[in-house]
């Protein structure tokens, strides 16, 4: 059986590993949006720009706040949000 303690260790955030208990202490230390997590911790904001972490960060958020993720603003996207490789932008400079 897992402790509360192993599950809690669980990497939330694998490009910032970030921990499902770091997320719960943001959460009780009143940050309440996926931005607000983001900005604070960086989940999110590595190679994958949330694609693994983002729905989960959701659902700590509507469990904790007892809101649906319906209910739930989506974090903000920057450009790019997908991996780019620098010979298409030096390409599409020039031409």
């Amino acid at each position: 059986m897992i402790s509360n303690k192993d599950h809690e260790n669980t990497i939330v955030c694998r490009c910032e590993d970030i921990t499902l208990k770091e997320i719960r202490d943001l959460i009780k230390e009143g940050f309440k949006t996926v931005d607000e997590i983001k900005r604070i911790s960086r989940c999110g904001m590595g190679p994958c720009q949330g694609r693994t972490c983002r729905q989960i960060v959701m659902g700590e958020i509507a469990r904790t706040t007892g809101k649906d993720v319906s209910e739930l603003r989506l974090s903000t996207f920057r450009a790019p949000t997908k991996n780019i490789k620098i010979g298409i932008l030096a390409e599409a400079a020039e031409g």
